[in-house]
């Protein structure tokens, strides 16, 4: 017998879980929310609460021949209890975890909305977009630093990247992003009209080297302990006179080069851009782009706030720090064209592309590949750092906005 939820199993087994009976009283609502690939969503309430309920499925929603490990939801509860320990006003509260049937209990954020939808259905520039943006750098700031081994030490820094281990996930990423959308494979699949540019992206031996370096380093260089997939899609929002962004779904977290996080976000600020330049909104394009600014300059601020208590100063200075921030921003921007090229061309696709009309999205997915080129080259034989050179300036051009 199957032990997956559904509408009509989840009163019974809020019923059989102590803290959440008493945390919700009597079940007086389910509803089914989940529209991603790897799991059910359950917006459960009753009569002296809510909350949320996510169980990991054992294969992709899309392709049930496609198994998927489900221990993914232990390492998503040991990420968001580790995140929530460093930076709780930015994840939701996790409030309890089944490790028999693989479901965590969440703090319901239905208030809150998806930033991509926000973005998507915006036709001008919004200072709420700026203070996401701030708020997602402060977020990876605070557990760049609180994670590494630069925040912890060495012996706590090994046990935790020992815990947080991914390997089921991690290959997934290896793939969808930093191989297949620079191959031939089955996952890519691109409008006839923008075949043209794929082969470009393909047969660009710069690209492809920048590809091997970040993913070498994905693969090697245990720096932080990551969200894993941080996009517009995996952040709610909640804007007006009390703002709350939360960020969700860490199933990909994984110890990591910090780089990474800032990058997926950075390449989807540049997927949104290339939305509004195919609808001739270049002035909302500018802006979207501008959020990378705003972000580094938050993740900035947040690192450097923490840089007096870091383990170790005798070697770790401020010189250093300096050193390893413009790798970290070099790290990001790479990432940052990689997660545009996997967007735009392999599994996984986007609304900020996809839902346009055809002649748009033509448009969209070109300039946004143009800019996925050069991302991904910039730093390879020498590009400027974080101070000098913003990602507007490098994703710019690419877009005709320059």
């Amino acid at each position: 017998m199957s032990d997956l939820l559904d509408v009509e199993s989840v009163p019974a087994y809020v019923a059989s879980v102590p803290s959440l009976s008493s945390l919700l009283g009597d079940v007086t609502a389910v509803r089914e929310v989940g529209d991603g690939n790897l799991n059910l969503v359950f917006v459960v309430r009753g009569s002296s609460g809510s909350l949320v309920l996510k169980q990991s499925l054992p294969y992709v929603r899309t392709d049930p021949n496609w198994p998927m490990t489900r221990e993914r939801s232990s390492r998503e509860a040991y990420v968001l209890a580790s995140h929530q320990a460093v930076a709780p006003s930015h994840v939701p509260s996790l409030l309890f975890y089944d490790e028999t049937r693989y479901v965590l209990a969440l703090e319901d954020l239905s208030d809150h909305r998806v930033w991509r939808t926000v973005l998507n259905t915006r036709v001008s520039a919004s200072e709420d977009d700026a203070v996401a943006a701030a708020a997602l750098g402060s977020y990876v700031g605070a557990v760049g630093f609180g994670t590494s081994v630069l925040g912890v030490g060495s012996a706590a820094h090994k046990r935790a990247v020992a815990r947080a281990i991914n390997p089921e996930l991690c290959e997934i990423t290896e793939d969808l992003v930093l191989t297949e959308p620079f191959v031939s494979h089955d996952h890519n699949v691109v409008h006839v009209l923008n075949e043209p540019d794929v082969e470009a992206l393909a047969s660009d031996q710069d690209v492809l080297h920048a590809v091997g370096l970040a993913k070498l380093a994905f693969m090697t260089r245990a720096e932080s302990l990551l969200h894993g997939d941080l996009h517009t899609g995996s952040v709610f929002v909640r804007f007006g006179a009390a703002p709350s962004i939360r960020v969700f779904d860490s199933e990909f977290g994984f110890y990591g080069p910090l780089g990474f996080d800032l990058g997926m976000l950075w390449g989807n600020y540049v997927l949104a851009a290339s939305r509004a330049v195919a609808m001739g909104q270049s002035v909302r394009a500018r802006q979207l782009l501008g959020l990378g600014r705003v972000t580094w300059n938050a993740f900035e601020a947040a690192y450097r706030q923490r840089w007096g208590s870091r383990f170790d100063p005798r070697v770790f200075g401020d010189s250093f720090l300096s050193s390893y921030l413009s790798q970290v921003w070099a790290d990001a921007v790479t990432y940052a064209g990689a997660e545009v090229a996997r967007r735009v061309i392999g599994f996984a696709k986007v609304a900020d592309v996809e839902s346009l009309p055809e002649e748009q999205r033509v448009v969209a997915a070109r300039v946004a590949l143009r800019a996925s080129r050069d991302l991904l080259v910039h730093t390879l034989h020498g590009g400027t750092g974080p101070k000098p050179t913003a990602l507007t300036d490098i994703a710019a051009a690419p877009l005709g906005l320059s």
